[in-house]
C-alpha cells in the first residue's frame, strides 16, 4: 500500500506558505505561488522594493491605511515571470491570502486561469466580480499547517510531553508506536 501524499492544492498552497515566511511585512505576511501545467513557474512574497528599507528594519509607511512601501506577493510572482519572460495566460496561483483589489486586477490582466487561495482576507466584491467576469476559477484551500513546522523544537518537546504521559497512563509501547506512526504517516 502506497503512502498517502498531500494533494496537487496541498503542496502548491504549501509552497505559498514557504514564501510568506520570506515576508518582510510586520502586518501580514503573504506568499504567492504560479503554477503552470503541474509545475511551479514563479513565486513571490510581500516586501519592499529590492535595495530599498524594509517594514522589519525601520517599519510600515502606512497612507490611507496601507503599506505604500509593501509589493504584495502576487504581484511580485507576477514581476518574477515578466522578468525572465515567463508567460502567465493560462496558470494558476496559490496565495496564503485572498487577492486584494490591486493584485486581483494584475492576475486577470495577466491571463491568470484559477486562483486558490487559504484565508479569506478583505474579500472585494468588486474583485469577485472581475473573477466572474473573466472567468476565473476561485477556490478556498484548506491549508493544514503541519504542512510547513515553523517550530520543530517546540513539536519534539510536546511529542516527548505526551509519550512521557502516555506511558505515565500505562499505554503499551507499541500502541504509543502505532500512534506515532499513524501521526507522522
Amino acid at each position: 500500500m502506497e503512502p498517502e501524499r498531500i494533494s496537487w492544492d496541498e503542496y502548491f498552497m504549501a509552497q505559498a506558505h514557504l514564501l510568506a515566511l520570506r515576508s518582510t511585512c510586520t502586518r501580514l505576511s503573504v506568499g504567492a505561488t504560479i503554477v503552470r501545467d503541474k509545475r511551479i513557474i514563479a513565486g513571490g512574497y510581500n516586501g519592499s522594493v529590492s535595495g530599498d528599507v524594509h517594514c522589519i528594519d525601520e517599519g510600515c509607511y502606512v497612507v490611507d491605511n496601507h503599506c505604500v512601501r509593501t509589493i504584495h506577493a502576487e504581484v511580485n510572482a507576477l514581476l518574477q515571470c515578466a522578468k525572465f519572460g515567463i508567460p502567465t495566460h493560462g496558470a494558476e496561483i496559490y496565495v496564503t491570502h485572498f487577492p486584494c483589489l490591486h493584485c486581483s486586477k494584475a492576475i486577470v490582466q495577466a491571463g491568470i486561469k484559477a486562483v486558490y487561495y487559504a484565508s479569506d482576507y478583505k474579500n472585494d466584491p468588486y474583485a469577485l466580480e472581475l473573477y466572474q467576469n473573466a472567468g476565473v476559477k476561485l477556490k478556498r484551500v484548506e491549508f493544514n499547517s503541519l504542512y510547513i513546522e515553523r517550530e520543530p523544537e517546540k513539536k519534539r518537546a510536546t511529542i516527548h510531553a505526551l509519550k512521557d504521559k502516555l506511558i505515565e497512563k500505562g499505554v503499551a509501547d507499541e500502541e504509543i508506536q502505532r500512534l506515532l506512526t499513524d501521526l507522522f504517516s
